[in-house]
């Protein structure tokens, strides 16, 4: 049962920053028991408000109640005290230490003792999150990296439970796992609020939602009472765009192939690649399915040349091997590249948007007049992806970490496919993108496939490859299976082969 008293309450909580007010008078309570989602788009003011309630961020005005008392300068380490764990979408990790270390720090002392290292071990395979106590943090994916601050939270017994986006890692076996252990913990008074936008985990999971836009409260809602659709739209406040699969002609003889590729990583305690094949047609939308952490910054990697196979002609395009060359030669053989990581890999920071467009478009666009940069054309180019993607900035001259992760998404998304690759290899394209970001990149992808591009989309959440996708392959431990056509393959069969675990029905089924 749940409490009638809330455990939290947050009470007319405002913060601003120069030019944008991100909460407004905002109102939320959360009861022991209760499992609350909290809904909007990027940018809404989800991750300040939560931000406040953990003490990382002071309001400017408004209260925080806790168990019916008031409390002023929450701090994180309060926090902690008081019984509030947080995961954060952005995490808060020191590359150059180890997992076990960086969970040290972020925890109460009594809890960083001798026995951390076995507890580590203990919640990972309780809730399915595998972690090695041991690696360091720069050797490990986004994905893994975001497990760390869920083992962390979880090793804390919460009283209330902060998740953020907490499932992106895990397989579908794995996430009805997490999800039992978070009911039996609700069941126990334990409050969760669950940030996700996997709508459809908010109505099978949580009791109650209240839905931001624009740095207010707009609705709230029981979401078993809900569709994903109407969630979404509460969200945006207008319809949503369901992407839309066309008839469209596949190329017969595949035009981006990668043939008997063994790859040895060099990534500390990296995964190495295992005769992989891949045979990509134009006009088709190839999905690799997998968890973090089997390969797939490896498979990033060799396809976008940023590390070059040991066998040249391993990788080719259009029958022309290029698994010798760089990205930027690969560019000029027609492909386009959208990596993980949005800041740092995908964008440079702390350059202005065109300067950012520029950089990956100089030669495909013609951006360069001897030898100089055209910046006329340059600020053009990046004014019609704006226009085009209908990414919500002010202008061209903004720094690139100046964006939320959707809009910043949809900047890049808008570089590559502006520039007609005939190749494009994308990596957790809607990875942290609110609905109407994610169904906007969705049909993006879709489209250039229609105009005869060969797609390949590498990512951990099945729902989007089940929309997007032609067909669908699972990387696990550095193997990639069979393509299946993806009308022929169930959820629940490539979920058991992400977890590396081969179905009793006939494996051939759907193969190209």
């Amino acid at each position: 049962m749940i409490d009638k008293k809330p455990i939290l309450e947050l009470l007319e909580i405002s913060k601003a920053y120069p030019g944008v007010i991100a909460n407004n008078r905002v109102n939320l309570e959360i009861k022991p028991g209760q499992i609350h989602a909290l809904l909007g788009e990027n940018g809404a003011g989800k991750s300040t408000l939560v931000k406040i309630i953990y003490g990382v961020q002071r309001c400017d005005s408004g209260k925080i109640k806790w168990e019916g008392s008031e409390v002023s300068q929450i701090t994180p380490q309060i926090a902690r005290k008081l019984g509030i764990g947080m995961v954060f979408q952005h995490f808060s990790l020191f590359d150059a230490m180890t997992v076990e270390e960086n969970i040290a720090l972020g925890i109460p002392a009594n809890l960083a003792n001798e026995n951390l290292y076995q507890n580590i071990i203990d919640i990972s395979e309780k809730y399915g999150l595998r972690l090695d106590p041991c690696r360091y943090v720069q050797t490990l994916s986004v994905g893994e990296r975001q497990r760390i601050e869920v083992v962390r939270c979880l090793i804390q017994n919460p009283k209330l439970l902060i998740m953020d986006e907490p499932t992106s890692v895990l397989t579908p076996q794995e996430v009805d796992k997490l999800f039992k252990t978070l009911r039996r913990l609700s069941t126990q008074g334990v409050a969760i609020l669950y940030i996700s936008h996997k709508l459809q985990e908010i109505i099978d999971l949580c009791h109650v939602a209240t839905i931001m836009r624009a740095g207010e409260v707009v609705d709230t809602c029981i979401p078993s009472e809900e569709s994903p659709r109407s969630m979404a739209e509460m969200m945006m406040g207008a319809n949503l765009m369901t992407p839309k699969k066309n008839e469209r002609m596949i190329s017969e003889k595949p035009y981006f192939c990668v043939n008997n590729l063994n790859h040895q990583s060099t990534m500390e305690n990296g995964i190495d690649l295992k005769d992989i094949t891949i045979q990509a047609h134009k006009g088709e939308i190839l999905g690799v399915a997998g968890i973090a952490g089997n390969g797939q910054n490896e498979l990033m990697e060799i396809l976008s040349g940023e590390v070059r196979a040991s066998d040249t002609s391993s990788v080719s395009i259009d029958q022309v091997s290029v698994g010798g060359l760089g990205p930027r030669k690969r560019r000029e053989n027609g492909m386009g590249f959208v990596p993980e990581e949005r800041l740092g890999h995908g964008a440079v920071p702390e350059m202005l948007l065109w300067e950012n467009a520029f950089l990956s478009g100089y030669q495909s666009m013609k951006l360069m007049f001897n030898g100089f940069m055209n910046v006329a054309k340059s600020r053009e180019y990046t004014e019609k992806i704006i226009s085009s993607f209908k990414v919500k900035t002010p202008n061209v001259n903004v720094t690139a970490n100046s964006l939320s992760g959707g809009n910043l998404q949809k900047f890049i998304f808008g570089r590559e496919i502006l520039q007609d690759p005939k190749v494009l290899i994308v990596f957790q394209p809607t990875w942290g993108v609110d609905a109407g970001s994610a169904a906007y990149i969705r049909q993006s992808l879709i489209n250039i496939a229609d105009r005869g591009a060969a797609v390949i989309v590498i990512s951990q959440d099945l729902e989007e490859l089940y929309e997007i996708s032609d067909k669908i392959s699972v990387i696990c431990e550095g193997n990639l299976t069979k393509p299946k056509i993806i009308e022929n393959i169930s959820v629940e069969h490539v979920g058991l082969l992400m977890a590396g675990i081969k179905p009793l029905e006939n494996d051939d089924l759907g193969d190209q």
